[in-house]
């Protein structure tokens, strides 16, 4: 198990102001888990007594509609904290966590995290900063819905998922959606989405490969997403 005062993640998170010794203390509190493909972190309405820092791999925040379907609210990848604003205002998980690539995230218990927001400053700020910017997104997202059309929403997010986790070396997009988690980032149905994946590839602005996609004209989708 690697130390966390060896772990390059951690400082992309809110730890990165933890001391030496607070390092170590974590180091002796966190658990690791491996989390497959489909497996959940955490479901909603779960107490989770605690945080999951990612380390790898990609996740979905989502949220189940009253019809029953899996609205993804959010996207995470290596250096993320889950859990912290149902931690902080002591209630259940208001969202599920689930791997849709294979992950690597560690456990901190509620009292070593509560701890650390107590007796050091910097924590305490990077983790109220992180959770406002949580919200910040969440408002942004809110208010896309209303503004942009689905095509725009659909670009925004292709060009979102290439900025945010890459490309492999075929150009493919790194992360691996399946339409219906597409459809459900940008708040439509799975045919609708289908049909403008169909309509995008025909006007050229991107090539399907399967179930991947190639982003094929990033400067028309950014045109597209404005």
């Amino acid at each position: 198990m690697n130390k966390c005062d060896q772990c390059i993640v951690r400082q992309l998170s809110s730890l990165k102001a933890l001391n030496k010794d607070e390092v170590i203390k974590l180091a002796n509190s966190k658990t690791t888990y491996t989390i497959k493909k489909g497996e959940a972190i955490f479901e909603e309405g779960e107490v989770t007594n605690g945080v999951f820092c990612v380390k790898d791999g990609v996740g979905k925040l989502s949220k189940l509609s009253a019809n029953g379907k899996d609205q993804i609210v959010k996207l995470v990848k290596s250096g993320e904290l889950l859990g912290q604003r149902s931690m902080i205002s002591n209630e259940p998980a208001n969202l599920s966590a689930k791997a849709i690539a294979d992950m690597e995230v560690c456990f901190i218990p509620k009292t070593e995290i509560i701890h650390f927001f107590n007796n050091n400053n910097q924590f305490s700020l990077n983790l109220m900063q992180s959770v406002c910017e949580d919200l910040k997104e969440s408002d942004n997202d809110k208010i896309a819905l209303v503004q942009k059309t689905v095509k725009q929403r659909l670009a925004e997010t292709l060009l979102q998922l290439h900025d945010d986790f890459g490309e492999n070396p075929d150009k493919t997009l790194k992360v691996q959606l399946t339409r219906e988690e597409l459809a459900g980032i940008i708040g439509t149905a799975t045919e609708s989405c289908i049909r403008l994946l169909s309509d995008f590839n025909k006007l050229e602005l991107i090539e399907l490969a399967g179930k991947k996609i190639i982003l094929k004209n990033v400067k028309a989708l950014k045109k597209l997403a404005e």
